[in-house]
């Protein structure tokens, strides 16, 4: 009996008959994943370099504007303006802007204030408009929905209970004198 066994299982060790299709479910299963990590981090990174390219612009705006106090839906709409990459920029936009006293420096808080289309709109934490010669701190942070939510690449970023990943880009400016 055991004979039998040995002989069996050299028999089935032996036969090389379908294992070509088995490697190819492997290395496409392993390629697709690849592929799916390249493009969610592709648009990642095109994202958070709008993002950033659109509050620097936005922030230049805001400091060069001599005799207007800058108001939040303005630069908020800038700033969506700019980021041409999503539709939805506006409901899933949070801005932070506060003074920050170069002698006794504070930044922003480390809790990130943001908010996701789902959610029901609020204000702001913190926007206050400078005065001359001001040093402004501003943040902004924006939500997102991964193409792929479940994938490794999308666990490691930070997540909301919807759904929704999020970028931050900061800028600091002097306001300029009126």
């Amino acid at each position: 009996m055991i004979a039998r066994f040995k002989k069996s299982c050299r028999r089935f060790c032996a036969d090389q008959d379908g294992s070509g299709p088995v490697e190819v479910v492997l290395y496409t299963t392993a390629l697709l994943v690849l592929l799916g990590t390249s493009v969610e981090l592709g648009i990642i990174n095109l994202k958070q370099a709008l993002l950033e390219r659109a509050l620097a612009v936005s922030v230049r705006d805001v400091r060069l504007n001599t005799g207007a106090s800058p108001d939040y839906a303005a630069i908020k709409h800038r700033i969506c303006e700019e980021m041409t990459a999503s539709n939805t920029c506006e409901a899933n936009m949070m801005l932070e802007m506060k003074v920050a006293e170069p002698t006794n420096f504070v930044g922003l808080p480390d809790i990130i204030d943001c908010i996701n289309a789902e959610e029901e709109p609020r204000p702001s934490r913190q926007f206050e408009p400078g005065l001359d010669n001001d040093l402004m701190l501003m943040r902004a942070c924006f939500k997102y929905k991964p193409i792929f939510p479940t994938s490794r690449l999308s666990a490691s970023v930070s997540m909301d209970q919807n759904g929704y990943a999020q970028l931050v880009a900061r800028a600091m400016f002097v306001q300029e004198p009126r």
